[in-house]
């Protein structure tokens, strides 16, 4: 003889209760309602039980020793479900039957525990299809209260036990403070008229296994509550830890669907179209969208035809005024508890269902709010694959799971708003920052300017006065050399030409500053005329071939073959080629050569590029020699004469002829000097420039 403990997950079904016609049609054994303990037979008013007496040996069958026996079961044994499995087989022994099966079961339960035993007589597979059709015996046994069924050779009554081995059954319910929570059912291979001795003494023996199945369904319920209770704390250290909000939901998901044994579960989001519109205050329905934001499936494989997958379910979206569910799900604060596909909101026109509560396949749904402060955030929707009564610890705990994930949404989005202003403000301090540094950067550079024109402006008060000074000078010692009265004629002649040099030069250097001053404020009116370059470039040759001869110096012209004509303002041509070539000769090594280069470019340009062999001018002072009062470092030192005053208007007066001007001093292979080149750049016609 074997005995053992098995799972077994039913549903109720509603069975009728009436008896099971036998071979004899003038016999029928009734089951016995909840106001009889036992079956009756029709024939000639005698009972459906068989009587004992001497001349019919009947088991005799002792209730003293069988609670004897049963209480040393329970007191040798901790673990409950043990006890049940040795109870189911001394019952099976003491009643002589093949097979005795006690389960745990309420009317509203989805999940309860089966012990069974089997005798010898039985096969594997013959226990195993009793235990496969045992719900529809359980559901009959606690329709009825106690079921005998002596014969069931027609078994229209239970379809499923066509292919059982079952030929005879006396069941009855088990009973703990009033309350059915179990059933008892004794199982015969043949036919067999059951004792009212028997019925009697199972009814009896029912109270001491209801005390062990409440002991098993207490256990159970301890074990269940301190499984709500880890999930509680694990959800409460994770938002203490600041876990990632995607994490904290799926292990809320999981937990709750896990604990409460449940065939789907989902978090729900609220995504509103206008976040001043997420309060229950208002009326109506909120414009916002539902989003899955987490999902929970048993990992057991089922057609695709009949579930939809994961990714089905996280892609899903859908406004709340589209669906019935939602729509009574956020017009009131409490859970939302429906028990079978009846219980769901009828659809309108304007809303139906949405796929995901699909009542069809899940018909009961339990949806509890997230909320906080009144600012509903979502729900979690917990849904099974059958009809269901969602008990109030049920309700409860989901409740409370709710608010752990609402805390951890509302501490998600503080800490984002928080890191979000953060970042503002370290991007806006980093702008301040690289405004500052910028602002820094500028004011040095001015003030390196300011110190550069203060030292430019000192070195030309200090060319200027020694400009001055040194032809005051001259002209102070000529004065008093010609108040003397014996003075040769010679003399006299001499010292009248020095003061008018010095004179001349004092009146240049004047005019060179105003000139400026009128170029730099766009005061000089052009004159156009109609130029011949070759013969200005002719004219200031002749000039400088006399003043160069001292110094050994030729001068070199190059001109096109047809002499360029320009339309431009001769004055300031002439003073541009005036102060190059005098700057040219004036820095030339003696006995060189200065050249004049003209060339056409192209776009109706003339290009003048005058250079000269000598000491040039370093890299480092190139980009400034065409600033006012600059004057490269060895002219000072070598003190050649100069005021620093001829560049600086020679490129205002080309800007005036809307031309370019470029300066270069590189060295040349067959001198150890440099050639210094300056190119000027003017339109032919200044008019259509």
């Amino acid at each position: 003889m074997q005995a053992r403990v098995s799972r077994v997950h039913t549903k109720p079904q509603e069975l009728a209760g009436r008896a099971i016609n036998s071979a004899d049609p003038r016999e029928e054994c009734l089951p016995v309602t909840s106001k009889c303990k036992f079956s009756l037979s029709n024939r000639s008013g005698e009972s459906a039980f068989v009587d004992q007496s001497p001349t019919q040996p009947t088991q005799q069958i002792s209730e003293a020793l069988l609670w004897h026996k049963m209480t040393q079961v329970v007191v040798a044994n901790a673990q409950p479900e043990v006890i049940l499995s040795k109870l189911a087989a001394i019952l099976g022994e003491e009643f002589r039957a093949d097979g005795c099966v006690i389960s745990i079961c309420t009317r509203h339960s989805t999940q309860h525990h089966v012990a069974s035993w089997f005798g010898d007589d039985l096969t594997a597979n013959q226990q195993a299809g009793i235990l496969a059709t045992y719900s529809t015996l359980e559901a009959a046994t606690l329709d009825a209260g106690s079921l005998i069924i002596s014969e069931l050779q027609t078994r229209d009554l239970i379809p499923e036990w066509r292919s059982c081995s079952i030929g005879s059954v006396l069941s009855n319910v088990t009973r703990f403070q009033g309350q059915v929570n179990g059933a008892i059912s004794l199982m015969r291979s043949h036919s067999h008229s059951w004792t009212k001795l028997e019925a009697t003494t199972l009814a009896t023996i029912s109270d001491q296994v209801a005390v062990t199945v409440s002991q098993i369904l207490l256990q159970q319920q301890v074990l269940k509550q301190a499984q709500y209770q880890s999930l509680i704390q694990e959800l409460t250290m994770a938002i203490q830890n600041s876990v990632d909000l995607p994490q904290i939901l799926k292990l809320a998901i999981d937990g709750t669907a896990q604990a409460l044994q449940i065939a789907q579960g989902s978090v729900l989001r609220l995504r509103y179209w206008d976040p001043r519109h997420n309060s229950r205050s208002l009326d109506g329905i909120p414009k916002a969208r539902v989003t899955v934001e987490c999902q929970w499936q048993p990992e057991i494989a089922q057609p695709q035809s009949s579930s939809l997958t994961s990714e089905t379910l996280l892609s899903q979206s859908f406004w709340v005024s589209e669906c019935v569910v939602c729509q009574s799900a956020v017009s009131y604060a409490e859970p939302t508890a429906l028990s079978d596909r009846d219980d769901f909101p009828a659809t309108t026109e304007a809303a139906g269902i949405a796929p995901l509560f699909a009542p069809e396949r899940m018909p009961s749904l339990l949806m509890v709010p997230l909320e906080s402060k009144n600012k509903l955030l979502g729900f979690i929707t917990l849904q099974h694959d059958q009809p269901r009564v969602w008990q109030p610890n049920e309700i409860e705990f989901a409740e409370l799971v709710g608010a752990q994930i609402s805390s951890a949404i509302i501490q998600t989005e503080t800490l984002r708003q928080v890191e979000s202003l953060v970042e503002e403000r370290t991007a806006q301090l980093q702008q301040s920052l690289e405004l500052q540094a910028k602002l820094y950067e500028i004011t040095r550079r001015q003030i390196e300017k300011l110190r550069e024109m203060n030292q430019r402006m000192d070195e030309f008060l200090s060319t200027l006065s020694h400009e001055l000074r040194t032809p005051l000078t001259s002209m102070m010692l000529a004065i008093r050399m010609l108040r003397e009265a014996d003075l040769p004629p010679d003399r006299r002649e001499q010292y009248l030409n020095i003061l008018e040099q010095q004179c001349a030069q004092e009146t240049s250097l004047i005019n060179d500053l105003l000139a400026l001053q009128e170029l730099e404020s766009k005061q000089v009116a052009i004159q156009l005329q109609k130029v011949d370059l070759k013969q200005v470039i002719t004219d200031l040759s002749q000039s400088f071939d006399q003043r160069w001869a001292l110094k050994g110096l030729t001068l070199e012209i190059e001109l096109p073959p047809r002499s360029p004509a320009l339309n431009t303002d001769l004055a300031s041509l002439n003073r541009i080629l005036l102060e190059l070539l005098t700057n040219a000769g004036k820095y030339s090594d003696p006995n060189s050569t200065v050249s004049v280069k003209v060339s056409q470019q192209s776009g109706q340009q003339i290009a003048i590029a005058i250079c000269n062999g000598g000491d040039g001018i370093s890299e480092e002072e190139l980009p400034y020699i065409f600033e006012k009062f600059r004057r490269c470092q060895g002219v000072t030192q070598n003190a050649v004469p100069g005021t620093g005053l001829g560049l600086a208007l020679v490129k205002n007066l080309v800007q005036h002829l809307n031309g370019t001007i470029a300066a270069s001093s590189l060295p040349t292979d067959a001198t150890q000097s440099l050639e210094t080149r300056f190119t000027v750049t003017l339109p032919q016609n200044l008019e259509i420039a």
